[in-house]
């Protein structure tokens, strides 16, 4: 049984495959840390969908559990190679949890920073004389503001759900009795499963942003050199994952996709850039003379509008499905931009 486990331990260092994981890694930390600071330093998640969030979420989800699935056997090898080996095997796996990680992590943010003006129905109430129209917030979410919450438990309990079944599957099924074959068929299964779901989930995860981006014409809290640093790095993570020990085509369908998918919604974006300037507008829809002082007094704003407990903010998003607006009018006026509520106001709105 020694012999047998060290036999099946032994792996001959891949200078070439570790190297490229190693860099890519580092291209994956890089790539997102611009689109986490984005959405801070605007203090508003303002352009993104929330079922392209759902979608990244869960999809990357599958891959990373489909990854460990398939490399159950290299993972449990940590017990018998020094501490560097085992970091060195299960590189893959650090590799596409990394990429789980930061893109979950900008769903967190996203619930963070939604504006608090667009997370209840405002009704506007006119007075009828030369006071200007009020607008009065309900108690009453907005459509989006619910579903948003939706997408927060719906990743929660499909990570959950997903975690608890393969670390069940990896735990109570024996080994394959055919040495020849690596995972027994149940295993063999699951893994397609994730993978096959992943891909799906990821070759349709990019179609609901690209038509919210669309309609907006606007960039939005959306990061062009993340996307310019990911879309050629989702083929090279591929090319990475393909030459890792016990993987298959399910385990990098996902990252092709996902590429090819980033790659439009770059050059959407790109378009949408090169159109502000020419408008004179900033990603969120703000004269570009004004964007600085509307931060600036954003805070003021708020409390000047406040009504009841929390307070309101007047908000107008204007043609958000392109037909009403003129090429010249801002999709998001200035009130868009709020500050964010932070890590409490979030779990708040999630338990409202």
């Amino acid at each position: 049984m020694t012999m047998l486990v060290s036999e099946t331990c032994h792996f001959e260092t891949d200078w070439a495959t570790n190297a490229l994981t190693g860099f890519l890694i580092y291209g994956l930390i890089v790539s997102y840390v611009p689109q986490h600071l984005r959405i801070i330093r605007a203090g508003t998640s303002v352009g993104f969908s929330p079922w392209f969030l759902l979608l990244g979420s869960t999809s990357s989800a599958a891959g990373m559990l489909n990854m460990i699935t398939l490399q159950w056997p290299v993972i449990r090898c940590c017990r018998e190679v020094s501490f560097g080996k085992c970091i060195e095997i299960t590189a893959g796996v650090f590799q596409v949890g990394v990429q789980w990680l930061f893109f979950t992590i900008i769903l967190v943010l996203y619930m963070m920073y939604y504006p608090p003006n667009l997370k209840y129905i405002q009704l506007e109430v006119d007075t009828h004389d030369s006071r200007p129209v009020q607008h009065i917030r309900t108690k009453l979410k907005s459509s989006e503001w619910r579903l948003s919450i939706i997408v927060s438990w719906a990743v929660a309990g499909h990570l959950a759900l997903l975690i608890f079944t393969t670390f069940l599957l990896l735990l109570t099924t024996p080994p394959s009795p055919d040495p020849s074959v690596p995972h027994p068929r149940q295993i063999t299964l699951w893994a397609t499963f994730l993978g096959v779901s992943s891909g799906v989930l990821a070759a349709i995860q990019y179609a609901p942003q690209l038509m919210r981006t669309y309609r907006l014409k606007l960039v939005g809290a959306l990061s062009i050199p993340m996307m310019i640093i990911q879309s050629p790095g989702g083929v090279v993570m591929a090319v990475s994952i393909a030459m890792r020990p016990g993987t298959d085509w399910t385990s990098w369908i996902m990252y092709a996709v996902s590429a090819v998918m980033q790659a439009s919604l770059l050059l959407m974006c790109i378009i949408w850039r090169m159109r502000q300037r020419r408008l004179g507008i900033d990603d969120f829809g703000r004269p570009l003379g004004e964007s600085a002082a509307v931060d600036q007094d954003a805070s003021t704003e708020d409390s000047s509008q406040t009504q009841g407990e929390e307070g309101t903010v007047s908000v107008v998003v204007e043609g958000e499905d392109g037909d009403n607006a003129r090429e010249d009018t801002p999709l998001l006026k200035p009130g868009n931009v709020v500050r964010r509520g932070g890590i409490l106001g979030w779990i708040q709105g999630l338990r409202k």
